[in-house]
């Protein structure tokens, strides 16, 4: 018995030091990221962009369906969703790898902001950190504005003004509907989902954004 408690203890501890080990790593690279460009100046570059879009340029029906898929918890939590982690962690493990992140859109911000796309734990730890600095210097609607001026929606568009004057020709506040709701599902995976690569594709992700924006109570079935 003393023996088993012996290797149970040990077993703790070892894991306990890697779990530590995992988040200094993730702190250090948050850190070196920082220390390396400000958070203000970073975002002051993106601010500076030509076809920087601010959110009163973008409808509300598009603003809500981003909400609905992305992160429907976007002004309740403080930048990290622990539901949506203790969801994704679940998932991960039955796959035995990390398919889902369970990212809020502060994380996203986050990593398009400073580090790549590869899927890294310690990474992930960073992005943390980073939506946690994001979130105590910006207010929600300024971090979703940032956020929608640094994600990617395909066909070389990094801003929702682009996209709009690229895929329908017009500003982003003359979007209908209709082409709010297939923009907002672009870019979960831009070079799957772009509507001038697969269209039949495009239009299945786009019915995933109205199911979340019926779930969420943003329109009625």
């Amino acid at each position: 018995m003393k023996k088993a408690i012996k290797i149970i203890t040990i077993s703790i501890l070892i894991i306990l030091s890697i779990i530590l080990l995992i988040i200094s790593g993730g702190y250090t690279m948050y850190k070196n990221a920082i220390e390396q460009q400000s958070l203000e100046q970073k975002v002051q570059n993106v601010r500076n962009k030509q076809n920087y879009t601010k959110i009163e340029e973008m409808p509300k029906t598009y603003i809500n369906a981003v909400i609905a898929v992305e992160d429907h918890r976007f002004y309740k939590h403080g930048g990290i969703d622990i539901i949506a982690i203790g969801r994704a962690i679940i998932n991960d493990i039955k796959t035995m790898s990390l398919i889902e992140g369970g990212s809020t859109i502060t994380q996203q911000m986050a990593k398009n902001l400073y580090f790549t796309q590869d899927k890294v734990i310690e990474r992930k730890i960073a992005e943390v950190f980073m939506a946690w600095e994001i979130e105590s210097k910006y207010s929600k609607d300024e971090i979703l504005e940032l956020y929608l001026n640094t994600t990617y929606f395909g066909d070389g568009y990094y801003t929702v003004k682009e996209a709009c004057r690229g895929y329908f020709n017009k500003e982003p506040i003359e979007m209908t509907e209709y082409e709010c709701t297939l923009l907002a599902g672009i870019p979960n995976a831009p070079s799957i989902y772009a509507p001038t690569k697969n269209p039949e594709l495009a239009n299945q992700r786009q019915q995933q954004v109205k199911k979340q924006m019926i779930k969420y109570g943003y329109i009625t079935e």
